[in-house]
């Protein structure tokens, strides 16, 4: 069971009420946010029309530098968007990708998520805490990893899903899993099911951040040029090639209809045959439309002849030299006829 606010919890409902925080000797220890870094955020503000726009990228900016979303990152964020560090935190507290502790080298990511779940992944997730002594969120005692159960990785064709700093490692079991793990330990860095070769957290978070983590362009495009096994979302494909299969022709498109306001056709295309001008013949539509007595008051009101209750008829057009005012209600008169000897 997780309570609100627990770190168990926050991986459940994405919500965690708990604090930045850092030992004060960690913290003394960070590298400093350079002018280095005031450079490359204000790089990142510059890519938006409203400078508050770009705080998503300038955290993950933070944490390529100094692991985790520091106190002193906070005041970082804020002091270069103009914003308060509460205005920071409320962001940087809603997304599970920004830790609030330091992080280890590496993040491992297990999904718990049903499908994942039923084939193992909850049992991988338990054999993992045991072996580094952590629970969810964090980090072995050697600072080469840190642990997370997540909601869901977006792969459930490759299930269970492990990710190690975002990139997957597909269809695992609790042993291949074990030997992944004790791998990153060691200082190895195995290749992904499929994606770009490892970095490590802070180098992802500086792509995320919209710079390179690759030292040069030429590793940056063997990065992204790098082959993966792309089997089981592809399988579909390739049994329908083998089978000379094909989806069905689409249908052809026909012509939009007109938007849909709720309103008989009439309304929306006056027919010009009924004597009145298009505004009073689409109004008297919505009206004689209207199902309820609330509708129908609606439409009246925004009806051309508002000021009469609809349906008694229209005010009748008075005679030239005439007045619409009814008599004895002119400003200064008493309603009564001139003459009539009383006072």
């Amino acid at each position: 069971m997780s309570f609100p606010g627990s770190p168990e919890g926050a991986a459940t409902t994405g919500l965690d009420s708990s604090p930045f925080e850092g030992r004060p000797e960690v913290l003394d220890a960070l590298p400093p946010l350079t002018e280095q870094a005031r450079a490359e955020a204000r790089e990142i503000m510059a890519r938006y029309p409203q400078p508050r726009s770009a705080l998503l990228p300038m955290l993950h900016l933070v944490q390529s530098y100094q692991g985790f979303v520091s106190p002193q990152g906070l005041t970082f964020c804020a002091e270069e968007l103009g914003l308060t560090t509460a205005e920071v935190a409320a962001v940087a507290t809603f997304y599970t990708m920004y830790k609030r502790r330091p992080t280890g080298r590496h993040l491992v990511s297990v999904c718990t998520n049903t499908l994942c779940a039923v084939l193992g992944g909850q049992r991988i997730f338990d054999a993992l805490k045991a072996d580094l002594g952590v629970g969810h969120d964090e980090t072995a005692a050697d600072g080469s990893v840190t642990l997370e159960h997540a909601e869901c990785l977006a792969a459930c064709d490759y299930a269970p899903v492990v990710t190690v700093d975002y990139e997957f490692y597909d269809q695992q079991d609790v042993d291949g899993a074990r030997e992944l793990v004790a791998a990153l330990r060691r200082g190895e860095k195995p290749l992904p099911s499929r994606g770009a070769p490892l970095t490590d957290f802070q180098g992802v978070s500086r792509q995320l951040a919209g710079f390179s983590q690759h030292a040069d362009e030429a590793a940056a495009r063997a990065a992204v040029d790098h082959p993966g096994e792309y089997g089981p979302t592809l399988a579909g494909l390739r049994l329908a090639a083998d089978r000379g299969e094909s989806a069905p022709p689409m249908p052809r498109s026909e012509p939009a209809p007109a938007p849909d306001r709720g309103e008989p056709r009439e309304t929306v295309r006056p027919t010009g045959r009924t004597g009145e001008t298009p505004g009073r013949e689409a109004a008297d539509a919505r009206v004689a439309a209207a199902d309820t007595p609330a509708e129908k008051a609606g439409a009246a009101e925004s009806h051309p002849d508002t000021g009469t209750e609809y349906g008694r008829g229209r005010p009748q057009k008075q005679p030239r030299g005439g007045t619409d005012t009814p008599a004895g209600t002119e400003p200064g008169t008493s309603g009564q006829a001139p003459g009539d000897g009383k006072a």
